[in-house]
């Protein structure tokens, strides 16, 4: 049988198979001997132990599409980043942050600017064209006048999303609001893993439909960007690359540099001011960084 991990806690992993059927299920030993760890989002095959209680072993891991650390979880199709228009206000350092980290994880993102109907359009056109001129898909919503609910929803079908946002933004509201009726019958998934050996919180799955899932995570408040040198941030700046090789040097950082594209971009009004002194932050950070 071939399933996907929707949990795993305490060295057991609970495995969706279709519609509401989770077996309990521990990884062979093989796993160790290779020194391979099965991870949330991993498509697995198991052997069926015992029918009735819904128990089973792990036997093998499908080879996995990607992978992030935190959270650890595997085979993510795209996340969605979602942030408040007003109350609170976005912090889009914070926003950056993650959209750098995901562009290194070469994981598609959507932007959800939540609680439009907080401000006015006018401001919230000029936020959305901000990332949209980036090239990033961006959405306005708002769970009180069930705004753009129904085109998260599409967007979410079919794939494995991750949900993430500061605290504060609506992003429960959100998940409460796309539980179509085919989300209802989770309840079983549901009282699998709060029946089994271990109910701390941990990474999970939430199963929406038909190879439809969605992972929530906590609200952070701060994200440190790793796994790439200062001098390689500019290649997760979306709204460089058109500029990439125009300037007067090689290596260009686009910040100190004369006769610099990018700046010259920047002055025009083709590049946001916003993104941009966010990317020198970011840029310092990283430099920082590299002297500890």
């Amino acid at each position: 049988m071939t399933g996907k991990i929707i949990k795993g806690v305490g060295g057991f992993y609970y495995v969706h198979l279709h519609d509401e059927i989770v077996y309990e299920c521990k990884a062979k030993g093989i796993f160790r001997n290779q020194n391979i760890k099965p991870t949330v989002g991993d498509d697995v095959d198991i052997d069926i132990i015992d029918e009735e209680e819904r128990t089973g072993n792990i036997i093998s891991i499908k080879t996995r599409k990607n992978s992030l650390i935190r959270p650890a979880v595997s085979n993510i199709n795209q996340a969605i980043i979602i942030f408040a228009l007003s109350n609170p206000k976005p912090n889009y350092n914070l926003l950056d942050r993650f959209l750098v980290m995901m562009n290194v994880q070469h994981i598609d993102t959507i932007i959800c600017f939540n609680k439009s109907d907080l401000t006015d359009e006018e401001t919230a056109e000029k936020i959305k064209k901000i990332y949209s001129s980036c090239g990033y898909e961006v959405i306005t919503s708002s769970t009180y006048e069930d705004k753009n609910i129904e085109e998260i929803r599409a967007k979410l079908t079919g794939k494995t999303t991750v949900l993430a946002g500061p605290s504060g933004v609506g992003k429960s509201s959100i998940i409460n609001a796309i539980k179509s009726d085919s989300y209802a019958k989770t309840g079983e998934i549901s009282e699998k893993i709060k029946r089994g050996k271990h109910t701390t919180r941990h990474v999970e799955l939430m199963y929406v439909d038909e190879d439809t899932y969605i992972m929530d995570t906590p609200g952070f408040s701060s994200l440190y960007i790793e796994g790439i040198e200062a001098e390689e941030l500019k290649y997760y700046y979306n709204e460089f690359n058109e500029y990439e090789g125009k300037c007067r040097f090689n290596g260009c950082i686009h910040i100190n540099e004369p006769e610099c594209a990018v700046k010259e971009a920047l002055s025009d009004g083709h590049i946001s001011s916003l993104r941009y002194d966010n990317y020198k932050l970011l840029y310092e950070e990283l430099k920082e960084k590299r002297k500890w």
